[in-house]
């Protein structure tokens, strides 16, 4: 079989700053201001595509699970690792945006009530128990099966959180789509979606490096076993 084609790293690293430069750009001056919440309302285009980007991370550390329980392959046990970290790093900024847009709405950083905060804060802590779980495990088949099994069963989380903020009552989360397509048009969906796009090439570039840079330690730490 042949190799599969991969975009190269620099590459990939290009296009994350182009893109992110762009959604800058159409978010501070293309994008309408919104007409309840003005200006305060471009935030959303930062908070909702990081939250998505975030789902996605802890899909493909469980579709990453999943492979290395199916076929015991070390490789995609640490690429699952990888996802779940790089989902960690941008969970933390959408509890960061999703806090400044609260407290600029609803007068409050934080509010307990809300179901829709609260249970994405459970899938948060969740998967920062995952880290917990792995290094409290020596490195071996027993480690990467139970890391596996933990964020292949934190993907239910991930339903449940989209659906709180869909089902919410005091909702400040626009409804992006409905069965009857997008709910919105014009430059705000032009602008959320090169957002969106720009916050999913960044995820894959940082998941690529880091990837990347895991492999190479681990090949460094068996050269120097074998030359020990």
């Amino acid at each position: 079989m042949g190799r599969t084609f991969r975009i190269p790293l620099p590459a990939l690293a290009v296009s994350s700053l182009v893109l992110v430069t762009t959604a800058l750009a159409f978010v501070f001056f293309v994008a309408p201001d919104d007409a309840n919440q003005g200006f305060s309302q471009r935030i959303f285009y930062f908070h909702v595509s990081i939250a998505i980007t975030a789902y996605a991370c802890f899909a493909g550390g469980a579709w990453n699970a999943f492979r290395h329980l199916w076929k015991r392959d070390p490789r995609a046990d640490l690429a699952s690792y990888v996802c779940v970290h790089q989902g960690l790093i941008f969970g933390t900024l959408v509890l960061l945006t999703g806090s400044i847009w609260a407290k600029i709405s609803w007068g409050h950083w934080w509010l307990w009530s809300e179901d829709q905060l609260v249970l994405f804060l459970v899938l948060f802590l969740f998967y920062c128990a995952y880290f917990m779980l792995r290094f409290s495990l020596d490195p071996g088949p027993q480690r990467a099966n139970l890391s596996a099994v933990y964020a292949l069963f934190g993907v239910v989380l991930i339903p449940v959180s989209f659906a709180a903020i869909r089902l919410a009552k005091g909702l400040i989360h626009p409804v992006l789509f409905t069965r009857h397509g997008p709910n919105f048009g014009g430059w705000i969906l032009v602008t959320y979606c090169v957002a969106q796009t720009a916050m999913l090439v960044l995820a894959y570039t940082l998941y690529r490096l880091e990837l990347g840079g895991k492999r190479l330690d681990l090949r460094l730490r068996d050269l120097r076993e074998v030359l020990a």
